[in-house]
C-alpha cells in the first residue's frame, strides 16, 4: 500500500488548495485581459476589467491588487481556487479567503477592438482651423 495517496484530478471544475495547483491553473491568464468581480459574502463589493501583468508565488512581500490598469496575484493570498468551464469552453476562477473572493474570467471581448486599452491612432478634427504657411523676414529672397 502507498505511503502518499495519489495526486488528484480534475476534469473541468474543482476546487484546489495546492499553491502549485493554483498558480498552473492561473497561468494562462498572464498578459490578458480579464473582468473580475469582488465580492464580500454574496454582494458584490466591485468590479472592472484589466491586464494580468503577474502571477506569483512565494514571494511575501507582493500584493494582489486589481485595477483596470494592471493586475497582480499573489497566489499566496488565497486560501484556494475553485474553478469551472463555461459551456464556451473558457474557464471561470474564483480566488477564495474567508468569506470573501475574485471572481476572474478572460475577456474575449477585449480583443474586437471595443477594449479602452488597445492602442489607437489618435483623431484630430482639423476641420474648424486653417493652415498658414509663414516665410522667413525676407519674403521677396525667397521668392527669386
Amino acid at each position: 500500500m502507498p505511503s502518499q495517496p495519489p495526486a488528484k484530478f480534475f476534469v473541468n471544475q474543482g476546487v484546489v488548495s495546492s499553491r502549485e495547483d493554483m498558480l498552473n491553473l492561473l497561468r494562462p491568464l498572464l498578459k490578458q485581459t480579464v473582468t473580475y468581480r469582488y465580492q464580500r459574502g454574496r454582494e458584490v463589493v466591485s468590479h472592472g476589467t484589466g491586464w494580468v501583468e503577474r502571477i506569483v508565488v512565494d514571494q511575501a512581500d507582493v500584493s494582489t491588487y486589481f485595477t483596470p490598469i494592471a493586475i497582480t496575484i499573489n497566489v499566496d493570498s488565497f486560501e484556494h481556487l475553485d474553478f469551472a468551464t463555461r459551456p464556451d469552453q473558457l474557464l471561470v476562477y474564483t480566488l477564495v479567503q474567508g468569506d470573501e473572493c475574485v471572481v476572474v474570467e478572460y475577456a474575449p471581448g477585449a480583443d474586437t477592438g471595443d477594449s479602452p486599452f488597445e492602442p489607437r491612432q489618435l483623431a484630430f478634427d482639423t476641420s474648424g482651423f486653417v493652415q498658414m504657411e509663414l516665410t522667413g523676414l525676407d519674403g521677396a529672397a525667397s521668392e527669386d
